[in-house]
């Protein structure tokens, strides 16, 4: 019966690595980008890199005149404090177009060096990631049926897997490549069985959001009776203050602007007592003409099902500890995408050895082609279409 069994979750196993390991490696291999998309476009945009001095930062006003002087005439929607330390601050500038202006700013004198469109890596792997360019109520719901087959995998993978718990420091045979393959695919799959249960919980959960169960919407004042004129630099900096003494010890990272649709105030908000929250958990809602103080929210007095939702963003890309994390969640996620890999070589390999040609394609990447059946097409024809969809997506942000 033990044999039985084990034989059975090793079906259950080998079903969840192959029928759509190429849909599988595509997302995990997105996912894992994304830990360090704003790093990429760093890399790429010039102006998004500062040199860090020892100088006093800019206030937020001086970033809001910069930006407006970038961009004349446009409305200021968000500023956003630089994410790493040689990064540029960030303006969002809508200019009338489709899509907001980025507009980036020196963090310690307040001046523009560049502008660039809104589209990016970030964007691109986000939203790629998360709904394969599809409509969002149809392409989270795809993604996140993965997470099903990720709950298979572990289970299934800890009861073949016998005494797995002496496999972490089991050195790979390299006899051959079925072996080494094997080898190589349980001891990854080992190092990270935390990050494979974490990722699955928070697909699973990203799931329930999408089916309904988001968690309520967070307090917010109701719409100001008269719109909100534009703020120079020097009022900005009044309000900021002004949120600070209502907020003490709120550490600001964004700042959001009077909307014309909606008007509800500017909202500072960051990080303060609350752990693994978004900065939007922590805000102060202000009057931008009378600079009163219309509402504070603090990440500690959320539910416990809005505390949950706030959580899994932070846990499932890593931004929970700073740029160490981001490290750890991407080596993890390179090694949990490799898993797609060596699992669909063992089962070519295995193929190979136990029916040689010509019963079998003398090709490797044949023989595991042919055994993800019909669930092929489907994988790849997804994997297609979310790279279809990219330019026009690009050009829709453009315009």
């Amino acid at each position: 019966m033990a044999r039985r069994g084990r034989s059975l979750w090793w079906s259950v196993h080998a079903w969840a690595g192959l029928k759509l390991s190429l849909f599988m490696g595509f997302i995990l291999a997105t996912g894992t980008l994304a830990v360090f998309a704003h790093e990429l476009d760093w890399l790429v945009t010039p102006s998004m890199r500062v040199m860090p001095r020892e100088a006093a930062p800019a206030s937020w006003g001086q970033l809001a005149d910069g930006a407006h002087a970038a961009v004349p005439g446009a409305r200021l929607n968000s500023l956003y404090a630089p994410t790493h330390p040689g990064f540029a601050a960030e303006a969002w500038m809508d200019a009338g177009g489709a899509r907001m202006v980025r507009v980036h700013l020196d963090p310690y004198t307040g001046a523009a060096t560049g502008t660039a469109p809104w589209y990016n890596i970030h964007r691109f792997l986000r939203e790629t990631h998360r709904h394969l360019m599809l409509p969002v109520k149809i392409g989270v719901p795809i993604v996140c049926t993965l997470a099903l087959l990720l709950v298979a995998s572990l289970i299934s993978g800890i009861v073949t897997y016998k005494k797995w718990w002496r496999g972490f420091f089991k050195r790979p045979r390299g006899v051959d490549g079925r072996r080494l393959a094997g080898d190589l695919h349980r001891l990854a799959g080992l190092w990270s069985l935390w990050f494979t249960a974490l990722i699955a919980v928070t697909g699973l959960w990203y799931m329930v959001e999408s089916l309904g169960g988001d968690a309520p919407d967070q307090p917010h004042p109701p719409v100001l009776a008269a719109p909100s004129a534009t703020l120079d630099g020097a009022a900005l900096d009044r309000l900021v203050a002004a949120g600070l003494a209502a907020y003490p010890g709120l550490e600001i990272r964004e700042i959001r602007f009077p909307s014309p649709k909606g008007d509800r105030g500017l909202m500072v908000m960051g990080q303060a007592e609350a752990w693994l929250v978004r900065d939007r958990a922590n805000a102060v809602w202000l009057d931008p003409v009378s600079g009163a103080v219309r509402l504070v929210t603090r990440g500690e007095d959320l539910s416990l099902h809005q505390r949950i939702s706030e959580m899994a963003d932070p846990l499932h890309f890593g931004t929970l500890g700073g740029f160490a994390t981001k490290i750890i969640w991407f080596l993890a996620g390179l090694a949990l995408t490799s898993l797609s890999v060596t699992g669909v070589m063992i089962y070519s390999l295995r193929l190979h050895h136990s029916r040689p040609a010509p019963a079998v394609p003398a090709n490797g990447w044949v023989r595991a082609w042919r055994g993800m059946g019909v669930w092929a097409y489907a994988a790849l024809g997804l994997v297609i279409l979310s790279l279809a969809l990219t330019p026009g997506t690009i050009m829709a942000a453009m315009g």
